[in-house]
């Protein structure tokens, strides 16, 4: 039976929103200057005011550098304060298998660390600057949708473990409703050293990290272009410019049409989330017995976890439209949501929303300069393929070293060549059909 539409959800508004680590609004539009009068001319304009650009942005202040990060709406307006929150190593998809035979063995492994080191970095930032977001260290439980893919999932994590520590453990089907109440799968894996956290409780800790560091935010302050000056570069916004010295581009999906070089080798992809009303003590417990996050094996890279109070599950996944419609979204995610939990057949959904996350043609982040045309040498740092709540803050922060001419801002990823592909100018057309073979793929392997 197909679910109805949620009763009224709030449609377009993250939970995250409403509901910050306090349980209080996040306000996050009061992040940015009230004022909004723009310094004419600082050292640095970082473009772009989630997780990158303010990541990017407190390095540079603390190193001494005048600093304005604009954003063309409020702070964490894009995925950074609308993801799912979900943490853990991010490995290539390719696997080192596959880095191996691409890059060769001594550029693969050292990709496959620094996905690691980009975790462990996360999580002692968080203590570091005493940042107030849900942090839970709790695993996170992945589904072997396919009995197939439960020995492939071993396999890679075996790899895995010799190479960065991963900790992991086998959970066969006989044992999985110790960590998912699910019948789903055909077991799965549990990632020890994963968890997740309150994204926007997050980007609020950074920005005031920034701020506090003396980095200005100033939101909404749209970039209509920019242009080679005798500072540098003139940044010009809707109503005046700025002239620098350096600028950083941190607009990862939702980089405009103003970026042509960088809009063609970026494929926005919009994901979907929808929140349930607070479930009972009993039912919580039941779906989520140990409060991991969780994803599977699927194609279309489902997502899910209860939020940091404990009371709700979020439940994500990519949007077959490239544009935002809930009324095609939200019925999908509670599909796939019921398949796996059909115990919730009864709840109702309080909040639905998406966002759209940049993949690149090689799946993998990408930071450097741009080395042709007018924006010839300015900085940019995107990419992240869905897993950018500790990619952007590392890479920004990467991105903000480079900019000093620091060494320790070298990153394996320098070695890669930021491609497009013939004719693509930044318009997914082409993902709806792609999206939907994957969909038919995982029906398929549903059945089996």
């Amino acid at each position: 039976m197909t679910p109805e539409p949620n009763q009224n959800p709030i449609f377009n508004r993250p939970y995250w929103w409403d509901f910050g680590s306090n349980g209080q609004p996040l306000q996050l539009k009061q992040l940015a200057a009230s004022n909004l009068t723009l310094p004419s001319s600082v050292d640095c304009v970082i473009v772009g005011a989630g997780y990158s650009g303010l990541s990017a942005a407190l390095t540079l202040a603390r190193a001494g550098r005048s600093v304005a990060v604009v954003d063309s709406q409020h702070p964490g307006y894009g995925c950074s304060a609308r993801n799912g929150g979900l943490i853990g190593p991010s490995f290539h998809k390719l696997g080192l298998a596959g880095l191996n035979k691409q890059l060769g063995r001594t550029m693969a492994e050292a990709i496959i660390q620094e996905s690691m080191d980009c975790l462990l970095w996360l999580k002692q930032f968080i203590r570091e600057e005493n940042i107030d977001c849900g942090l839970h260290e709790t695993g996170r439980f992945r589904g072997a949708v396919a009995p197939k893919h439960y020995e492939n999932l071993a396999q890679q994590a075996e790899s895995l473990h010799r190479l960065t520590g991963l900790n992991f453990e086998m959970v066969p089907k006989s044992s999985q409703h110790q960590h998912i109440g699910s019948d789903f799968y055909h077991g799965g894996i549990v990632y020890h050293q994963d968890g997740h956290l309150h994204p926007g409780s997050y980007l609020k800790g950074l920005a005031n990290a920034a701020l506090r560091a003396g980095a200005g935010i100033y939101a909404p302050a749209q970039v209509t272009g920019i242009n080679t000056s005798t500072a540098g570069y003139e940044v010009k916004l809707t109503e005046q410019s700025i002239q620098c010295g350096q600028v950083l581009i941190a607009t990862n999906g939702y980089t405009d049409k103003n970026f042509p070089y960088l809009r063609r080798r970026i494929v926005p992809i919009r994901s979907g989330i929808i929140v349930t009303e607070p479930l009972s003590s009993a039912l919580m417990s039941e779906v989520t017995p140990k409060l991991h996050g969780f994803g599977d094996t699927s194609r279309l890279v489902p997502y899910y976890r209860p939020t940091p109070d404990g009371q709700r599950l979020l439940f994500g996944g990519r949007a077959f439209d490239t544009s935002d419609q809930p009324s095609r979204y939200v019925p999908d995610l509670q599909r796939l949501m019921l398949r796996i939990f059909p115990q919730l057949r009864a709840t109702q959904i309080t909040h639905a929303w998406s966002g759209t996350v940049a993949y690149t043609f090689d799946h993998a982040p990408h930071l450097g300069q741009i080395d042709k045309g007018k924006l010839d040498g300015v900085f940019y740092v995107m990419g992240y393929c869905g897993s950018g709540v500790g990619r952007a803050s590392w890479f920004g922060r990467k991105a903000a070293l480079q900019m000093l001419g620091d060494t320790e801002g070298n990153t394996p990823i320098d070695q890669l060549t930021f491609k497009g592909r013939p004719l693509y100018s930044g318009n997914p057309w082409f993902l709806p059909l792609i999206l939907r073979w994957h969909s038919l793929i995982d029906r398929f392997q549903y059945r089996r």
